[in-house]
């Protein structure tokens, strides 16, 4: 099989903050911008891998969801424990130094993994974890 990794998904909950952080502090490119009934969806990739993105969309908007499940979603997106994203830099330090300069929450500075990687984390503005691999 021949496949790779097109779209991934992370909810959002200020789309501007948002766009801050994925473009400005991470510097991704923004692919697409879309607004639609008082909502906004926001397309952002890697410079130089266009056929990977990430979409930023408002948080549960599935119609199958019940309001006590939008609820639930909502207070875990605020602690931080709804959705996550790896990213991977042979340049952690510089990265992590950017990243925290930026005023994103910290949740571990880089790190020498038990299990054998090389890692920080923080939080996006919604909440989503970030973490950052080292490339060796």
């Amino acid at each position: 099989m021949d496949l790779t990794i097109h779209w991934t998904f992370l909810p959002h909950d200020d789309p501007d903050a948002s766009l801050a952080f994925y473009r400005d502090t991470l510097g991704f490119e923004i692919r697409k911008d879309v607004g639609y009934d008082g909502m906004r969806w926001l397309t952002v990739g890697p410079a130089g891998q266009p056929g990977t993105s990430i979409v930023l969309e408002p948080p549960a908007l599935d119609p199958g969801i019940t309001d006590d499940e939008r609820r639930t979603i909502v207070e875990m997106m605020a602690k931080g424990s709804y959705a996550r994203l790896t990213l991977a830099t042979a340049d952690l330090d510089g990265v992590f130094a950017r990243v925290r300069s930026s005023g994103a929450e910290v949740v571990q500075e880089p790190t020498e993994q038990p299990y054998g990687i090389r890692d920080c984390a923080f939080r996006d503005p919604a909440g989503n974890m970030i973490r950052i691999n080292e490339l060796r």
